[in-house]
């Protein structure tokens, strides 16, 4: 089958390396086209990937609700004045009255004052969690094992390292039985978390926190042993993370929870309420938007590239009229002329694209080293830009070689 399209493609190749530079330039709308396909796709390969990584780490079934903390005094004598603010009583109507709810936790979060062992980086966050918080996070024990209920009721003076929380005031060496000070209180490591992932942005009203740099603690050992110099500006609690059971809407959840939080503070707006599987379908939808507008900027390039084709390819056509004529007489049937001139066209896409993929593939890595955004060469998206080069060398390429293969054989060989 192959062998039968050899002449024509050796008679192509042939042509394009007679005119260099006329075929380069013929083949840059291409390789622009395929380039912008290729790091299109990339981009939102990268995003997409970002994406589902960042809601893996709040959890899909997760409801997560955040305190706002007042900035001054006069701002929370404003608050008060119409809200208690977050508080034990919120996290226990929705505990009560919310249903679908497989686990639920208060949180109370400390930034230290001073820590010891001293540690040359950021100083870890303090934050006080009910035992489930390790269920609702999903979140893995690497070392000794997680506080208990035992430890929560007593108040008991332990804590669970993050992974960066650990090598930055332990080292390296084994952390289990080790204590740390934070503030003016000894806690004992009992276990440390496997490193998680990280977000590197403020969404959706959620404060950026690195999640491997914490020292968790009981919740009764943080409310009861620690107190804040800022205190009265804060909440009784900061945070609630609620996980949703599986075969429940989180949205749906989601809606009754900030139901009943509002009718509680009076619509204050002194608190957010994120769903990551909400966030998920709004990402989705902006992504969706923003490759809407790379395909057609693609898609332009791509246009310009098959107009290049088809100009050139009529050029062609002219300055090769002898050429058709003598072909005609010796036989060369319509369809030869066709396929002729098509190859041509598809060869000067083919090239253009296979340029193109590389162009596109290093445009993407220096995209992800200039902007810091995340990107994705897939097969797919070579593929698809591959795919979309040969077809616009087809599409472009028909018209110029159906003109030649309608010459009249005797008019053609008289052409000068």
């Amino acid at each position: 089958m192959l062998s039968g399209y050899l002449p024509e493609i050796y008679m192509g190749l042939s042509s394009l390396l007679v005119h260099k530079l006329r075929s380069g330039l013929t083949m840059l709308g291409m390789i622009f086209g395929v380039g912008a396909v290729v790091a299109m796709l990339a981009i939102t390969a990268g995003v997409e990937k970002e994406m589902i990584s960042y809601i893996d780490l709040l959890g899909v079934n997760n409801i997560i609700i955040e305190a706002k903390e007042a900035v001054d005094r006069n701002e929370l004598q404003a608050r008060r004045q119409v809200s208690p603010g977050l508080s034990f009583r919120d996290f226990r109507a929705i505990a009560e009255n919310v249903p679908g709810i497989e686990a639920l936790t208060p949180r109370k979060r400390f930034k230290p004052g001073k820590v010891l062992p001293k540690t040359a980086q950021e100083p870890p966050l303090l934050i006080g969690v009910d035992p489930n918080y390790l269920q609702i996070n999903s979140l893995k024990v690497v070392e000794g094992r997680f506080f208990n209920d035992n430890d929560n009721a007593n108040s008991a003076t332990v804590c669970v390292l993050g992974e960066s929380a650990k090598v930055n005031l332990l080292g390296y060496e084994h952390a289990v039985g080790k204590y740390v000070k934070i503030n003016d209180i000894w806690l004992q490591v009992v276990g440390v978390l496997a490193q998680q992932a990280t977000a590197d942005s403020d969404v959706e009203g959620l404060e950026v926190v690195n999640r491997n740099n914490l020292v968790i603690a009981p919740l009764n050992t943080v409310m009861r042993r620690f107190e804040d110099n800022n205190s009265y500006l804060k909440d009784e609690i900061d945070g609630i993370y609620i996980k949703v059971r599986p075969n429940n809407d989180s949205v749906e959840t989601a809606n009754v929870v900030s139901a009943i939080l509002s009718a509680t503070h009076k619509d204050a707006g002194d608190f957010t309420v994120t769903v990551p599987a909400g966030l998920l379908e709004q990402r989705r939808r902006t992504q969706s938007i923003f490759s809407i507008v790379m395909i057609c900027i693609a898609g332009i390039s791509l246009l310009v590239g098959g107009i290049g084709i088809m100009n050139i390819m009529l050029a062609t056509v002219l300055e090769r009229t002898r050429e058709i004529g003598i072909r005609r007489a010796i036989g060369a049937r319509q369809a030869d002329i066709v396929r002729q001139f098509l190859t041509e066209a598809v060869l000067i896409s083919i090239l253009g694209g296979l340029i193109g993929i590389a162009f596109g593939f290093t445009l993407s890595k220096v995209i992800a080293a200039a902007a810091g955004w995340s990107t994705v060469v897939t097969t797919s998206s070579i593929a698809v830009a591959f795919g979309v080069s040969v077809g616009i060398g087809l599409l472009f390429g028909i018209y110029p070689a159906v003109q030649a293969a309608k010459l009249d054989p005797i008019e053609a060989i008289r052409y000068e």
